[in-house]
């Protein structure tokens, strides 16, 4: 009888542990991979993209470096806020700061793409005696500027709010509709077949509402005039290369990104003849002599 009483109990308490652990393996959180010795350097992935983004980087970085590749909330298989609304950046952000912080990591290098060049740029910001270099691979600080240079404020947010609607809307299309979407825009991005594949699968292991949230947050910020906040050195490297078909010149590509990046004092600025939108892998050989020669 005392078997049969314990029995519940038991089972009460398994299924409890199985509940925490449950929990704990997708509360949300940054995945991190930390590989080497030496001085650190954060590495910040894109949109939906995972820390392996870096392997081919760090690889031709060499051995005089501590490398903390980081994975983003709602990215990549990777857990998403509970409650991504209040904010993707303001959550994450706290998230990055609060590892360096755990983790110890002096005067960090902090290398971001993308989304994770503009997180980069927010963080030297806010925190200007943090990081001690700043390399920004392919990433604006004021997006909608760019495509919409005469708007209001009132209307970029009209712009980003329909934004977010719209990629909420394609990721909750069939799996077949979405995928080839997102092969076709990614074309755009980078020009292996195999890479293509494989962003593909982060972006349709992503949360959709994180996506649309940061995209919504990226369109309506605008950080050019709070550039003169970092203090540390910063190589900015962007792409043309894809909008060839559509007029884009190397030139008029380096006369945007100096017009967003004015503030910014003693920026260096160069952009890849060679790749797309993910120079890291088109390019490899143009950012690993800029990385030779900045760091």
């Amino acid at each position: 009888m005392k078997i049969f009483k314990t029995a519940p109990t038991l089972i009460l308490l398994f299924f409890s542990l199985l509940s925490q652990e449950t929990k704990a393996q997708h509360s949300p959180k940054l995945i991190t991979k930390v590989v080497g010795k030496g001085q650190p350097v954060v590495l910040i992935p894109g949109l939906t993209c995972h820390g392996s983004t870096w392997d081919e980087t760090i690889e031709a970085m060499g051995e005089s470096y501590e490398y903390h590749l980081l994975t983003l909330p709602g990215f990549a298989g990777n857990a998403p806020l509970n409650s991504v609304e209040k904010g993707f950046f303001k959550q994450t952000e706290s998230m990055v700061l609060d590892y360096i912080d755990k983790q110890g990591l002096k005067k960090p290098i902090i290398i971001g793409h993308s989304l994770g060049g503009f997180m980069a740029l927010n963080i030297a910001i806010h925190k200007p005696d943090l990081p001690s270099k700043l390399l920004i691979i392919d990433a604006l600080p004021n997006m909608s500027g760019i495509r919409y240079p005469h708007a209001t404020a009132e209307q970029i947010e009209v712009i980003a709010t329909r934004l977010k609607q719209s990629t909420i809307t394609e990721g909750n299309q069939p799996l077949e509709k979405k995928t080839a979407r997102q092969k076709q825009l990614l074309s755009y991005m980078m020009q292996s077949s195999e890479k293509i594949e494989l962003t593909t699968n982060w972006y349709l292991n992503s949360h959709v509402k994180s996506i649309a949230q940061a995209l919504y947050e990226m369109n309506i910020t605008d950080l050019r005039e709070d550039l003169d906040k970092i203090k540390v050195p910063t190589l900015v490297l962007g792409s043309w290369l894809a909008g060839k078909e559509y007029g884009v010149t190397r030139e008029n590509s380096l006369a945007s990104y100096s017009a967003q990046y004015a503030n910014l004092k003693g920026v260096k600025l160069d952009m890849s003849d060679k790749g797309y939108h993910f120079i890291m892998w088109d390019d490899p050989e143009f950012l690993m002599n800029w990385i030779k020669k900045f760091l």
